[in-house]
């Protein structure tokens, strides 16, 4: 027998249920953010591996096997959440983010959906120093997929009446995202005068941006997700030699430097520029962890040190 008092809690329960929110491309930064979100929301984790369900599950998230290359996969998520973060890159080839496509065809209208893009949209800037007004100005097949998915989202967005924000990630590092094997290889860096500046965040702070975000983004709305360091690439790799007490890499000019490195290290050392985080700071109220790499490199240390003794 149903009485009222069944029916008004009933009612409560769907009233205060929490918001779904589904993540795409959970990764190491994804695994990061759930710790964060599982509380405000109930997380569904899209994965193409059934093998990282119980990891998944583990970290409170409700895994969901699909593909992403797979349109088909996708449609059992239709209307699933409306709240979404999408962390999935493009596919390595084309010159589309097919990927996206896939992706928005499947969410509701009035969903919040915050992108993880790259600073690499900007192309090389010089060295210049520039808010998130520049031009865009991809220079390789990979930058100019992560345009193409920005311009398909944007369009989506206001179709849909959805609230959009792009985050443009530079170099993420961590504990575990050091550049240690490089190092560890002697692999060289450009001579002073032929580097190149170099953005960087850390991956705990990009988790607490991305929830940030979800609360705070304006309306098709791009924040530049960098910290406060002002650094060069080779000086990067000295300060975690130096912390570590590996070797400096040896420095080459850029002409012989290319006949060494991979083509796809090679872009990374070509394009110079340095964004500025005033937006992120004023419109999501972010504080940073570690502000600047000097603090994160040296937090990671201590963390791999800690780690090393509890063994």
């Amino acid at each position: 027998m149903i009485t009222m008092k069944n029916t008004v809690e009933k009612k409560a329960k769907i009233r205060f249920a929490k918001p779904r929110l589904l993540i795409l491309g959970c990764g190491d930064v994804g695994m990061r953010l759930l710790p964060l979100l599982r509380e405000q929301f109930r997380v569904f984790a899209v994965t193409s591996q059934a093998s990282r369900q119980a990891e998944l599950r583990a970290a409170g998230a409700v895994p969901i096997t699909a593909d992403l290359d797979q349109a088909h996969t996708l449609r059992r998520l239709a209307g699933l959440a409306s709240h979404v973060v999408h962390l999935a890159p493009p596919r390595t080839d084309g010159r589309y983010d097919q990927r996206t496509r896939n992706l928005t065809a499947i969410l509701p209208d009035k969903s919040v959906l915050v992108y993880v893009s790259t600073t690499g949209v900007y192309g090389d800037c010089g060295g210049a120093v520039f808010d998130e007004t520049r031009p865009l100005h991809p220079q390789n097949a990979r930058a100019q997929r992560r345009v193409d998915a920005e311009s398909h989202l944007r369009q989506w967005a206001r179709r849909s009446q959805s609230r959009l924000s792009i985050l443009r990630v530079p170099g993420i590092y961590a504990a575990d995202r050091l550049p240690l094997e490089r190092l560890a290889k002697g692999t060289p860096a450009l001579l002073e005068a032929d580097d190149v500046y170099t953005n960087h965040i850390h991956a705990d702070d990009l988790a607490h941006l991305i929830r940030l975000t979800l609360f705070r983004g304006c309306v098709n709305r791009v924040y530049h997700t960098v910290d406060d360091s002002d650094i060069k690439m080779a000086a990067y790799f000295d300060l975690v030699a130096d912390a570590f007490d590996l070797a400096r890499p040896p420095r080459l000019p850029r002409n012989e430097l290319a006949q060494q490195v991979s083509p796809m290290l090679l872009t990374f050392m070509s394009e110079s520029r340095r964004l500025l985080n005033h937006r992120m700071k004023l419109e999501l109220g972010a504080r940073l962890i570690y502000s600047t790499v000097q603090s994160g490199v040296s937090a990671a240390k201590n963390q791999l040190l800690a780690k090393g003794k509890s063994r």
